[in-house]
């Protein structure tokens, strides 16, 4: 069948998905690297747009083939589950299915890779409802590349957004609670014990997302949420980062560089902090950004380089395993992130293929079960500057999609007591 054919038949079984399926994210094969997913702002790290805003979407492929990739679009419920009680034709403007068109291959670099970029709404495709959605990529085989979550919402209610100490005393100096309440002035409401929910969200970290929050106090069209122990999150610690946007140089980060295939960075040795007082260094939350000194365009003449890591862990993990952990894969978690012990430098280390640019990272401890521990080497602190976000949702008795009317977001910066 042609790609056309394919796409007409996509188009009207849009709404076949299989019903109560949840859209995780899908990470991508490992020739798919730095995968970049924004909002209009440069600093966004997880798309949460007004409706009538854009989305950005970036990718590299270091097979450098110049290979046809083409995007779907689903919307989603509440709970990520696909909305199937409506069809394409309502929540989309247009058609998707389409190939990106927008690429390029690198230049004057030591790895060769084509670089993609889709931007949405374009031409073909645009957003008619608020909600929860999940983008798709296939290559020309229709095999399943990646996915990533976005949020589209409608500014209809005021969300206000603060943060405190916890107050169990046992982790009053670990943990941190989020209260927040929520306006609804502008939307008529009948019953917001069933027609309202709320995602809570550490740093836009669906994995440790609250979803289960039901408002405490409801005065007038105010909905309160003021919850300790079923509204914290461990406040974690600051990251570590590297800057190698100078590929050949040495800096507070890098201990040295060398040059064999590719360019190698090896970072100075960290150390596990989690008996050790909390120092505050600026962070950007586990997020990333591609840059170049060698080159003028970020875009195409960034150098991928072999980045070196090093722990100096004292802590038994007996049959668990420790990762480097950060948005520079979305947070995946495997082999390629795994630290191997070197018995003869008494290190654990782990060697990433990145992009130029400056990245945050931090350790994290995996048990034989997959379960993941992120502060059993990194330690938490209420000291830590998290960014929380709220996001509302709306179901009116009869609707048939959940909408997004509102977000609020706030940091810890100032926590209080």
């Amino acid at each position: 069948m042609n790609r056309i054919a394919k796409h007409f038949l996509f188009f009207f079984l849009a709404s076949a998905s299989l019903f109560g399926q949840v859209e995780y994210e899908v990470n991508p094969p490992e020739y798919i690297k730095s995968i970049i997913f924004r909002g209009p702002n440069e600093g966004d790290q997880f798309p949460i747009i007004k409706l009538g805003e854009s989305i950005t979407l970036l990718f590299d492929d270091i097979r450098a083939r110049e290979a046809d990739y083409y995007y779907t679009i689903q919307h989603c419920n509440f709970d990520w589950t696909p909305s199937t009680n409506l069809s394409k034709f309502e929540y989309l403007r247009g058609f998707d299915n389409e190939r990106i068109i927008d690429y390029s291959n690198s230049f004057g670099t030591l790895q060769s890779y084509s670089t993609y970029r889709l931007r949405l709404p374009n031409q073909e495709t645009g957003f008619k409802l608020s909600g929860n959605y999940i983008m798709k990529i296939y290559d020309d085989d229709d095999e399943l590349m990646f996915t990533r979550r976005f949020v589209i919402y409608q500014d209809a209610a005021a969300v206000g957004v603060s943060t405190f100490r916890s107050r169990d005393m046992s982790i009053i100096d670990q943990a941190q609670a989020v209260r927040f309440t929520i306006n609804l002035t502008g939307v008529r409401v009948q019953n917001p014990m069933q027609e309202v929910k709320v995602a809570l969200l550490q740093n836009y970290d669906w994995n440790t997302a609250i979803t289960n929050l039901k408002p405490q106090f409801v005065l007038g069209n105010e909905l309160s949420y003021r919850y300790d122990k079923e509204a914290s999150f461990w406040g974690g610690n600051e990251y570590f980062n590297f800057d190698n946007k100078d590929i050949l140089g040495a800096n507070a980060s890098i201990s040295h560089t060398e040059r064999t295939d590719l360019h190698h960075n090896y970072l100075y040795t960290n150390i596990t902090r989690e008996n050790r007082p909390y120092t505050y260094n600026p962070d950007i939350n586990g997020d990333f950004v591609i840059r170049t000194l060698q080159g003028r365009n970020n875009r195409t003449e960034a150098e991928y380089a072999y980045v070196h890591f090093s722990l100096e862990n004292y802590r038994k993990i007996g049959f668990g395993s420790i990762h480097v952990y950060g948005k520079f894969n979305n947070y995946a978690i495997d082999d390629s992130t795994k630290m191997t012990y070197n018995e003869n430098t008494g290190l654990y280390q782990c060697t990433l293929l990145l992009k130029q640019g400056f990245y945050n990272y931090k350790y994290i401890l995996v048990d034989e079960n997959g379960n993941i521990d992120d502060t059993a080497i990194s330690g938490s602190f209420s000291q830590t500057e998290n960014t929380y976000t709220v996001l509302v949702y709306f179901r009116r008795f009869g609707d048939r999609h959940d909408s997004v009317i509102g977000v609020g977001s706030g940091t810890s910066v100032n926590i209080n007591n």
